[in-house]
């Protein structure tokens, strides 16, 4: 900026020094190099003006401006970017679009400068915050009618004025504890015809902490503690009196429910013994004809018994009397078997006994015969009467031999029947 005035300034005097030169010689053309230089220090001027003083405004983003014509009183909005604002012939305003919220710091605390008064007149401080918007409909007028503190001279009036009439309707109690959303909605419904009045809309008020006089705070929540106790006690009460209630209802569904259940086992009995009734109609004379068929069974196997046994004996008595034959017939043939037997044994001791007589040394060679296999010596006393040695063996004497001739037909008759 400096470096253009000083050239415009440089210029100046270059022409001043062009003019001082020929202002002797040249008298005529003087008032028109006086005109000239008027014409150039008033463009010289304005051109510096227009430099110091550049004809743009600018609209920041979330803003809207507003650009009042001061000659026609006509309006035009422009959103973000530069704007041409004629010095002397327009005026710019910006706007806020964005949600502005409004907090009244004063009023926070029951011993700051501006407290809320309750309906007993006692100071008491809120966290109150007010979110509003331009009506985006309403921006000319606005920007026509409003004063450029829109918070401080319209929101923060009209936002106390309502609370400070509202509040002190309601006693402390209400405002603490018991009638806080009551409050809120009202405030919010007195507040916003009025900002709409002026184009403000009104997006929501929230109420935080209530800040009381410490003394009447402790008492306060002394109090609410004891309605806290008292409403849980109630609470209780009416939670025991709805469990007598249940209990009641449930004995009276389970007397229901098992009278149900009674009736349902009753009604099952009585089908089934109608049902059994019915089968039995089918079932005896079923049972009548399988006591027939088995006595009918047994009758059978009764006769097919005795005419098994009277088989079995009249078989028994075949086998017996075959058997008594055939013993018949063995003891026959054992009897002339023995005959056979003695008949021959008798025949053969008489060849003998006649074959003994004429040869008596052969009783000895028989028995030296039977003897040779298990006697090797024998001793005998020698005969008195000079006769032979084996004489006193056989018996000394011919008495003993024929004793011995005589016996020795039974014993081979005996060896014949083994």
């Amino acid at each position: 900026m400096s470096d253009r005035f000083n050239a415009i300034a440089h210029t100046l005097r270059s022409s001043l020094r062009r003019l001082r030169r020929p202002a002797r010689g040249f008298a005529n053309e003087a008032g028109r190099n006086k005109r000239r230089l008027i014409a150039l220090a008033v463009a010289a001027l304005g051109v510096g003006y227009v430099v110091t003083h550049p004809p743009f405004g600018a609209v920041e983003a979330g803003d809207v401006g507003i650009r009042t014509n001061l000659l026609t009183g006509s309006t035009t909005e422009f959103r973000a970017g530069s704007v041409l604002v004629m010095p002397g012939l327009h005026q710019l305003r910006t706007l806020p679009l964005r949600t502005q919220i409004y907090r009244p710091e004063g009023s926070s605390k029951a011993d700051g400068p501006s407290p809320f008064q309750s309906v007993e007149g006692l100071s008491l401080g809120m966290d109150i915050t007010v979110r509003y918007s331009l009506d985006p409909q309403k921006l000319a007028t606005i920007a026509r009618n409003l004063p450029d503190d829109i918070e401080g001279q319209v929101v923060g009036p009209v936002v106390q004025g309502v609370m400070y009439k509202t509040l002190s309707r309601y006693t402390v109690r209400e405002i603490f504890s018991t009638k806080r959303a009551e409050i809120q909605q009202v405030m919010e419904a007195e507040l916003k015809p009025r900002l709409a009045a002026d184009g403000i809309q009104l997006g929501a008020l929230q109420i935080g902490k209530v800040d009381l006089p410490r003394d009447y705070r402790v008492g306060m929540e002394k109090l609410l503690i004891e309605e806290l106790e008292s409403e849980k006690m109630r609470y209780t009460l009416e939670l025991k009196d709805k469990q007598v209630k249940q209990t009641a209802l449930e004995a009276a569904a389970e007397k229901v429910r098992r009278e149900t259940a009674a009736e349902a086992a009753g009604q099952e009995q009585i089908i089934a013994a109608k049902a059994q009734a019915e089968a039995m109609k089918h079932v005896l004379p079923f049972k009548e004809k399988q006591i027939e068929q088995r006595g009918l069974e047994a009758e059978a196997d009764k006769v097919s018994r005795i005419k098994s046994a009277e088989a079995n004996a009249q078989a028994r008595r075949i086998e017996a009397a075959g058997e008594a034959d055939s013993r018949q017939k063995l003891a026959d043939a054992e009897v002339y078997r023995q005959e056979r037997i003695g008949k021959v044994a008798s025949e053969q001791l008489a060849r003998d006994g006649a074959l003994i007589q004429k040869n008596p040394l052969l009783i000895q060679k028989t028995m030296a015969d039977k003897l040779a296999d298990k006697i090797q010596v024998i001793i005998a006393p020698t005969p008195t009467d000079g006769s032979f040695i084996g004489n006193a063996l056989l018996g000394a004497g011919k008495g003993n031999l024929q004793a011995a001739v005589a016996s020795q037909p039974a014993e081979q008759a005996v060896e014949g029947a083994e």
